[in-house]
């Protein structure tokens, strides 16, 4: 038996929404040498959606079933060919409609959620990767959470956690997301923008080692608000938070022309950004990185990677998906996983101060 560091991380995959493409992706995504060359997937899913998906897109796979993460000979399960599963209903679920949105559907993704959590928080996995969910299934299944970003801080009880989205040279955190974008400039706020340059600093220190990392904050308004000539939310709002970062000791500057600024990240000025609203940075990303962006929650106690992308509805059973996002998720978490690991284990070693 080789010495631990040497087995590849298990990692946990959700199987999001079943009436959306999580189950096909993740189907696809087993099927790829890249994915067994980093990691051991275990899938957290039904059984019943995965042979439906198998026989629907006839995939050459066969469906190992995991009644806890030990049984077995890992090397009989955790090779390709085989969809090593764990399955945490209890009773036989509902059968879902393909592209619809039900609360037997959201409550099935929560459950798979909750149930890979309670497998990081004891030690039994290496970290997350999440296939999309559907909000509007989650609420009816009175699962009142905005996203998978609140839902997983509340079940981990993290005091503060955000979204990085990385593809390419890029690496952001948001300091709102989904918003009208007329409702963007009074949800903005100083301990917001704060709490987005802490998380970007955070993540950067924890996720990938970087010691003193160098963030850009974005400016609101065109040109930066050209000093109040088009806006007063630079000089109101983003310049004391960057104020109070620095007096953090944290290595933050700003507020850039957003138009100018990702430019610069792009040649490596700066180590991460801090965007104010939802396309202000994900135009750039995507741009840069399209299909290939990896969506990391930080400030979490587990490690969790997410696709950057949503249930697809309208393509969902149809095999048309396309799992490359939901790989280079898979690819991060194995590459992010040791790191994490050794961070959490000096984390526990270090004696509090105060």
């Amino acid at each position: 038996m080789s010495s631990s560091h040497h087995i590849k991380p298990l990692l946990a995959i959700t199987m999001g929404d079943p009436a959306g493409i999580g189950p096909e992706i993740i189907m696809k995504a087993l099927q790829l040498p890249q994915v067994w060359h980093v990691c051991r997937p275990l899938v957290v899913g039904s059984v019943s959606v995965f042979a439906r998906t198998v026989s629907k897109l006839g995939a050459p796979l066969t469906i190992a079933q995991v009644s806890n993460h030990d049984s077995g000979d890992s090397r009989e399960i955790f090779r390709r060919g085989r969809i090593p599963l764990f399955d945490p209903f209890i009773e036989t679920i509902r059968p879902v409609r393909m592209g619809h949105a039900s609360a037997s559907a959201g409550d099935m993704a929560v459950m798979c959620i909750q149930s890979a959590v309670r497998m990081a928080q004891a030690g039994c996995i290496a970290g997350m990767v999440t296939a999309p969910i559907n909000k509007e299934a989650m609420h009816q299944a009175g699962h009142y959470y905005p996203g998978h970003t609140e839902m997983l801080a509340d079940l981990t009880k993290a005091k503060e956690s955000g979204m990085l989205i990385m593809g390419g040279p890029l690496k952001i955190v948001f300091t709102t997301t989904h918003l009208p974008l007329r409702e963007v400039a009074k949800a903005l706020t100083i301990p917001k923008i704060l709490k987005a340059i802490r998380l970007a600093h955070f993540g950067l220190k924890q996720l990938f080692g970087v010691k003193k990392p160098r963030i850009a904050v974005a400016g609101f308004n065109p040109h930066a608000g050209e000093n109040g000539l088009f806006g007063d939310e630079e000089a109101r709002l983003v310049l004391p938070a960057i104020k109070q970062g620095k007096a953090l000791g944290i290595a933050c500057t700003g507020p850039y022309p957003a138009d100018t600024m990702f430019a610069k990240a792009l040649t490596g000025a700066f180590d991460g950004i801090v965007a104010l609203y939802h396309d202000q940075g994900l135009i750039p990303l995507k741009t840069v990185a399209f299909g290939h962006c990896v969506n990391i929650t930080v400030g979490l106690p587990i490690l969790r990677t997410s696709v950057d992308h949503g249930t697809a509805f309208d393509i969902a059973g149809k095999g048309k998906a396309d799992p490359t996002s939901l790989v280079d998720a898979i690819v991060m978490a194995a590459k992010l996983a040791p790191t994490f690991e050794a961070r959490n284990r000096d984390k526990k070693k270090t004696p509090r101060k105060g």
